[in-house]
């Protein structure tokens, strides 16, 4: 009671009304933030891409948050002036001590408005991929194949080379095979885009190629490239190599493996070999 008391006491005070006054103005000010913030989402939604209205929700319901704040402090009997030119100091201090966030500020303006990659994309950054989860003004966030959380700076991804891997609505799978010397590479051709070409995830236009890739050590190098809707490249890239494999073995075509022969000259005959029972011993 006592201290229900001394609460009664200090907002009866004109003190203690503008706390009470402040208070109030704090949660208005947190509740317009937020409809004010959701209400800019939607709006920039009919107008721009999910990104851009998500980075004007950011700004308008933080601007509001300052201008309560500052609102809020001003009510306390802060005076705006002392306050402003705290802030000025403040700013100068933190500018000195924060160029690194400076760079990735400005780095993060040129990345929403280049716009080399968008929400839902997966993109490869040196050695991480991942689908983009936001893109801020400061670092784009990633959730890598095995869900891991990834935070790559802005500064970084303007040094770095981006792979955008969801950009272009088809991809190319690129298969290297190869085949014996001894085989016709003519029938290999036409088993090879006959297996693409039966495989129902492969697209017709553009149609299946082979790419011969030179002379090997143990084979003959071709290349099989099968184009694919996006969202079937995972799957085709797995079945193709199913399909392949069989196509080959059924027309009895051979799928070299590296091997390696001693040659000493023309008139040199091979070398003999010898297989002796490790377990037998010499007298």
């Amino acid at each position: 009671m006592e201290i229900l008391r001394e609460i009664g006491e200090f907002l009866s005070t004109g003190r203690g009304l503008d706390v009470v006054r402040a208070l109030i103005l704090l949660v208005i000010g947190l509740v317009i933030a937020s409809m004010m913030g959701r209400g800019t989402h939607r709006v920039a939604l009919k107008y721009s891409d999910v990104q851009r209205a998500m980075l004007a929700r950011r700004i308008v319901y933080y601007l509001i948050i300052v201008l309560t704040l500052i609102s809020v402090l001003n009510e306390l009997g802060f005076s705006l002036t002392v306050l402003l030119g705290a802030a000025g100091v403040l700013s100068v201090a933190v500018g000195f001590a924060s160029q690194t966030s400076a760079s990735n500020l400005i780095s993060g303006l040129f990345l929403i408005a280049e716009k080399p990659f968008v929400l839902g994309d997966i993109i490869k950054v040196g050695n991480t991929t991942g689908e983009v989860l936001s893109i801020d003004l400061l670092s784009v966030k990633l959730r890598t194949f095995d869900n891991l959380f990834v935070r790559v700076p802005n500064q970084t991804l303007m040094q770095a080379e981006i792979v955008n891997m969801s950009r272009f609505p088809i991809r190319r799978v690129d298969m290297q095979i190869g085949v014996a010397y001894k085989e016709d590479l003519n029938r290999a051709r036409e088993v090879l885009l006959q297996a693409a070409a039966d495989n129902p995830l492969s697209l017709e236009d553009p149609a299946p190629l082979i790419i011969f890739m030179g002379f090997g050590d143990s084979s003959l190098n071709l290349q099989l490239s099968v184009w694919a809707l996006r969202a079937n490249f995972l799957e085709l890239r797995n079945s193709i190599a199913i399909d392949v494999k069989n196509a080959l073995d059924a027309a009895g075509i051979e799928i070299p493996y590296p091997h390696l022969s001693l040659y000493t000259g023309e008139a040199t005959k091979p070398f003999p070999v010898k297989i002796t029972d490790e377990n037998s011993s010499t007298g």
